[in-house]
């Protein structure tokens, strides 16, 4: 019988299958039974639909063992955005797959300490109409309107309204908080979130942020602004990672804004933000291996193809970097973040991390201060121990920390009601 390790090992090159979505491979490690019962198309509908409303896997936690009868099982935890997903394999004395479960384990909310609840109620409410319309969850004080409001628009991927990360959820925060605070918010599913199944490989190719962010955060402000109770001219937008990085954007389009958050805003290209985190992430342990050289070298490849205004004409979207639409590329290249915001005449306030590894303080928050520091309209302010979700920490932020329990810090939620305010 095949030893433990050599059993978990087998289990992780599966799941890493099943992820590459190599179902023909995956499936091969079963046992005769199992490859009757499981064939590799209903593997691959079983896959799917386990990790349908997942979102991004953020790491494989170690497994654990157990010995039952004539089967060895192991069982991997994948923690993924909105859930963890325990894959559990029952081994022959073989070493051949016999039995196989995802196991879905939901992450249960806690409010944070600033949150009253008996000061606020939320209402369902749906974004837009018709093929795309968007459910949302607007969250209203109790007391006497009309209140300010505010609309959350989300980072990049199919987020929901929460903007779920692990067993955080920092719109759920932040809406809460400043709920009990007398400011209304409205957060929603995304598009790509709730839709994901209407995306077909031609409507992908041609999306770019307007069809992704965009157009749903009008609507959201507009809605907003129609609600009874309501201040029509106090609607404000806060946008988080890609969501901020837009909002100057979006703010340029829609004049009836009264003001708008960065929160973790780029002013760098998105392909260097890209290098720059996966160079990051790689040299975490202070060792990168001849595997993560290779693949930094064919990122960086990737990115230098960008540059050519050219060639960007005639590229496959694998050829590009996370393989992103060549139109999502040129609409992105074609706005300028920092010139935009520039020209802005409503109320700014940038926000930003200083732990923060995917937008950061020295690159960034500086593109940000330079064209804002001397602009009346606008203030700016940095939270050193805050990592990427203003969640505070210790040390070198990354991706496992967002599996630990936290909450967007109470002093983020006091400087935006304040500002609002």
């Amino acid at each position: 019988m095949n030893s433990f390790e050599d059993l978990k090992e087998t289990a992780q090159n599966f799941i890493g299958l099943l992820l590459a979505g190599d179902f023909t491979s995956a499936a091969s490690k079963f046992d005769d039974q199992m490859k009757i019962a499981l064939n590799e198309a209903k593997l691959q509908e079983i896959w799917i639909n386990a990790i349908g409303e997942a979102g991004a896997l953020l790491q494989i936690n170690t497994p654990k063992t157990v010995e039952v009868e004539s089967y060895r099982i192991v069982t991997i935890p994948c923690s993924f955005q909105r859930s963890i997903i325990d894959v559990q394999m029952a081994f022959n004395k073989e070493g051949q797959i016999s039995g196989l479960n995802f196991i879905p384990t939901s992450m249960e909310y806690h409010a944070p300490d600033y949150v009253e609840k008996s000061t606020f109620h939320e209402v369902d409410v749906t974004i837009g109409e018709g093929k795309w319309a968007l459910p949302g969850t607007l969250t209203v004080p109790d007391s006497s309107g009309p209140f300010p409001g505010l609309v959350l628009v989300h980072g990049s991927g199919p987020n929901d309204r929460d903007e779920t990360i692990g067993p955080n959820k920092i719109f759920k925060d932040i809406a809460w908080g400043l709920a009990s605070e007398g400011i209304a918010v409205l957060r929603y599913d995304k598009r790509t979130f709730v839709h994901a199944k209407k995306l077909t490989p031609d409507l992908v190719d041609e999306m770019t942020a307007k069809e992704e962010v965009i157009d749903d955060a009008m609507l959201a402000a507009n809605l907003m602004r129609k609600t009874e109770g309501i201040n029509p001219k106090r609607v404000f937008l806060l946008g988080h990672s890609l969501g901020a990085t837009l909002a100057p954007r979006i703010s340029q389009q829609d004049d009836e804004l009264a003001g708008i958050i960065i929160m973790a805003g780029m002013t760098r290209s998105i392909e260097e933000a890209i290098l720059d985190q996966f160079t990051y992430l790689y040299s975490l342990d202070g060792n990168i291996t001849e595997q993560q050289k290779a693949e930094l070298d064919d990122l960086k490849e990737k990115v230098d193809k960008l540059k050519d205004p050219e060639f960007i004409e005639n590229i496959s979207r694998q050829d590009l970097p996370l393989a992103m639409p060549v139109a999502y590329w040129k609409d992105l290249h074609n706005y300028d973040p920092v010139n935009t915001v520039k020209n802005l005449n409503t109320s700014i306030l940038v926000l930003q991390g200083g732990r923060d590894y995917q937008v950061l303080e020295s690159k960034d928050f500086k593109g940000w201060k330079d064209v804002l520091n001397n602009k009346e309209n606008a203030a700016l302010k940095v939270f050193p121990e805050l990592n990427h979700l203003f969640i505070a920490g210790e040390g070198k932020s990354s991706p496992q920390e967002y599996m630990v329990e936290g909450h967007v810090e109470k002093e983020v939620i006091d400087s935006i009601a304040e500002w609002i305010k």
